[in-house]
């Protein structure tokens, strides 16, 4: 494959599942969330076996799209079927333990897909998906209990019109630097995505049974949550996009020992974020949010003025784990502050929105940090692509800061508030 082609295996799986998120969280409050989320499980499923079949490079492109597709069904029901099996208050320890348990996946990611790659071939990153998600698919099933939203019809215009606008929106940033920002491709994708948006912000208020009910939006801490998580994952994803690259391009490392050595950042969720989230429902997002931000930006602007082309590993140890730390200090409470801003009946749909509104950032954060690095560095050589990473990743954190000052409008939580657990059985009883 060509480099551009390579990274068509990447952007394919980034476009269906940033496209289709909205409309998978619609699905499942009209067809049952149980039943969308076991069947995005096997459609997932079953696309990793053709991605790990595929022959060509088309096939494999067209089997990661899919994958993306059962991914967007998947990833917003998670947070409704959560909060449907905690009472209120347990919800912060439950929603800590998810990040956590995803932070799992995300620090076995690199480090097993490193050993697979070196061990044995790129195919076999792929297997492990399929037993694995049938019999998630099963206990789903079997184990959860089924739920539905308020709206019970489907709205085919409105998802046609959030999956095109998101798709030129999301085209565009992931094409610019390749195609040239002002290539008539992407300002006819850019101008046609914000188009199809607005068009569907127009439809929703004046439909019956929305998609995204605009009057979420009203609320504060549903509002901020989805800013900073903008914010957050601009500088997340567009440094560990380089810092990655840089471990493996420029100091020579193996794809198994970069993912061990990143291994401080991505698994420092498993242990902060399930202390997080019981943090969240004694003191609320606000701390924890405003303080995970700031250790994350300080620890992306540290690597970026340590990395040099010989540093040494003992160097980056401490910000990467202070990248993690930071980044576990933010998840849960975003999660549980998204679920006390909006009725239950539609924290599926809130988790859809803030969910592309994280794939938008990221997308966003490597098209700029790219953009960034292309204007300054290079490479050429170990030197030219310091140069370049430097810049790049300080803008990364710039971005983090900003969304640490935003998270100083989350509503803070009233002293002497009645414990939700509390509330929920008085008004129960």
């Amino acid at each position: 494959m060509s480099v551009d082609t390579l990274g068509w295996v990447v952007n394919a799986y980034t476009l269906a599942f940033a496209v289709l998120l909205l409309t998978g969280a619609a699905l499942g409050d009209r067809l049952g969330r149980r039943r969308v989320f076991a069947a995005g499980i096997l459609l997932f499923s079953a696309a990793s076996a053709g991605c790990a079949l595929a022959d060509s490079t088309e096939m494999l492109i067209g089997f990661r799209a899919l994958q993306g597709a059962g991914a967007a069904m998947v990833m917003p029901l998670s947070l409704t079927l959560l909060t449907d099996a905690f009472p209120p208050g347990k919800r912060g320890l439950a929603l800590g333990i998810w990040s956590g348990i995803s932070g799992l996946g995300v620090a076995a990611g690199p480090v097993i897909g490193g050993a697979v790659v070196d061990g044995i071939s790129w195919h076999w990153i792929f297997w492990p998906n399929v037993p694995l998600g049938i019999a998630c698919a099963v206990l789903a099933v079997r184990h959860m209990s089924e739920s539905r939203g308020v709206a019970r019809r489907l709205d085919p215009a409105g998802m046609a019109l959030a999956g095109g606008g998101l798709l030129g929106i999301v085209w565009g940033l992931v094409r610019g630097n390749e195609q040239g920002w002002t290539s008539p491709e992407i300002l006819l994708a850019l101008s046609l995505g914000t188009l199809l948006l607005a068009a569907f912000v127009a439809w929703q208020a004046r439909s019956a049974e929305p998609m995204l009910p605009l009057g979420m939006f009203r609320s504060r801490g549903f509002t901020v949550a989805n800013v900073v998580s903008v914010a957050m994952y601009f500088g997340m994803f567009g440094a560990i996009f380089f810092l990655a690259q840089f471990l493996q391009t420029v100091q020579g490392h193996s794809p198994l020992r970069a993912g061990l050595m990143i291994l401080p950042w991505t698994v420092m969720p498993m242990f902060v974020a399930p202390i997080a989230g019981a943090l969240s429902d004694r003191i609320g997002a606000r701390p924890l949010m405003v303080g995970g931000l700031a250790l994350q930006a300080a620890a992306l602007a540290w690597l970026a003025l340590a990395s040099t082309p010989d540093v040494g590993y003992a160097a980056l140890f401490v910000p990467f784990a202070m990248a993690g730390a930071g980044m576990a200090l933010v998840f849960p409470p975003v999660a549980n502050l998204l679920v006390a801003s909006v009725p239950e009946s539609r924290i599926g749909v809130a988790s859809g929105a803030n969910n592309t509104m994280r794939e938008v950032g990221g997308a966003m954060g490597i098209a700029v940090m790219t953009a960034v690095f292309t204007a300054r560095g290079s490479y050429e050589s170990p030197q030219a692509y310091v140069d370049g990473l430097t810049p790049a990743v300080l803008v990364g954190a710039a971005a983090v800061a900003v969304g640490a000052v935003l998270a100083l409008w989350v509503p803070a939580r009233r002293r002497g508030a009645a414990n939700p657990a509390a509330v929920a059985s008085a008004t129960a009883a």
